[in-house]
């Protein structure tokens, strides 16, 4: 970083004042300062500077190459700021950032708050389904929102989920002179709060929330009946090994369930299902639990499908497994993907059956049955027995 021509300058609501000298100076010595209204309103930058375009755009920016330029950013740009943004477009030595307290350290200082264990989410620019999966009782949660207008929708958006007692934070202008943090009760908060709102915190209470562990209850999802049942999901879960940051194909997705909670593991999936009624299912589901930016849809057939997708970590195939979508899949897998596949017909268990002689692994029956009455008693239910390959490659 000899010579950089981009500084990236965290500031805070004390404006300038809250600046290192090296912030101030390299603010003096930029021919272009780029910044939302209020950034540059706090370090007073006038003819010089240029407001985001909104959406935010990094190539704005990237005009500048090569002149002396600042961008203001709140806080901490690195943290769900503008920061990432125009590093990942830079060599190392084009850029050199000076760093404010974030708007999550503050909010945290005034409610004493353990920084480590609150879940902070930015949701100006993001659906509140965000917070589905992290909504449990005694969460303490600080979410970034466009204004006071979002604040009251995220109190009534929680009110209407069962988390109406959560106690709920305003807090605004955070590090100013004119900071406030006042507590509301998420289901009588008015949300009629005049200006732009820099954070909401929560401590959530009501509804029970997401359970964490693999199969979770069928009547979460929505589906036609085409999808893995919960107890045979948990045993397709447990082969499939997710990795958070890893990549799953979910051939014959069905509902998408193997695709949410692969998900909800922190990686990624792509729900290939040829029928559009049922990929518009995966799509809600997706939506619902706040893992539309997890979650890809392709609705269309595979193995075809499949061509001009990146390769994944691990297959799980729910059904309709041919020789032929089996050697399409196996050549694209690199060396340690998974590779699960379930089969409900003698035709597709007895090619299971070869996969499992030529290429190992494990080769699963899974027989269950339910309690139901049987005149005035009860008696077991069978379901379909499944049976289950997994192999890794």
């Amino acid at each position: 970083m000899a010579d950089p021509w981009l500084t990236i300058i965290g500031i805070g609501e004390d404006g300038l004042a809250g600046l290192s000298e090296a912030s101030r100076k390299a603010l003096a010595n930029a021919e272009t300062v780029f910044g939302g209204e209020r950034h540059l309103a706090l370090a007073g930058v006038t003819s010089r500077g240029r407001p985001w375009p909104v959406p935010f755009d990094a190539e704005v920016v990237l005009s500048c190459r090569g002149r002396p330029t600042a961008v203001l950013a709140s806080g901490d740009p690195f943290w769900h700021g503008a920061g990432a943004s125009l590093a990942e477009k830079l060599d190392a030595g084009e850029w050199i950032a000076h760093s404010a307290p974030s708007t999550f350290s503050l909010a945290v200082a005034r409610l004493g708050w353990r920084l480590e264990s609150t879940v902070c989410l930015g949701l100006h620019a993001a659906p509140f389904e965000r917070l589905v999966p992290h909504l449990a009782p005694g969460a303490r949660i600080i979410c970034l929102v466009r204004d006071g207008k979002a604040a009251g929708d995220l109190a009534k958006w929680l009110s209407a989920r069962g988390w109406g007692a959560s106690a709920f934070w305003t807090l605004a202008a955070l590090g100013g002179p004119h900071e406030s943090t006042i507590e509301h009760r998420a289901d009588s908060f008015a949300g009629d709060l005049a200006g732009s709102l820099v954070a909401v915190a929560l401590e959530a209470r009501g509804a029970p929330g997401m359970p964490g562990s693999s199969g979770l209850p069928d009547d979460l999802f929505v589906h036609d009946g085409q999808m893995t049942k919960r107890p045979i999901r948990a045993l397709a879960l447990s082969a499939l090994a997710p990795r958070p940051g890893e990549r799953l194909w979910d051939i014959g997705a069905g509902s998408g369930s193997i695709s949410l909670e692969w998900a909800l593991c922190g990686g990624t999936a792509i729900a290939v299902e040829t029928r559009e009624d049922r990929a518009a299912n995966i799509r809600s589901n997706a939506a619902a639990f706040g893992l539309t930016h997890r979650i890809t849809v392709v609705a269309e057939k595979a193995p075809e499908a499949l061509a001009a997708l990146e390769a994944p970590n691990a297959v799980f195939i729910g059904g309709g497994l041919d020789i032929a979508m089996f050697d399409s899949i196996w050549s694209r897998l690199a060396r340690g993907a998974r590779l699960v596949a379930h089969a409900v017909t003698l035709e597709t268990e007895a090619l299971l059956g070869e996969l499992h002689q030529r290429h190992g692994g494990e080769l699963m029956r899974i027989e269950i049955a339910h309690a139901g009455p049987l005149g005035r008693y009860r008696s077991w239910e069978a379901a379909r027995p499944v049976v289950q390959w997994s192999s890794v490659r």
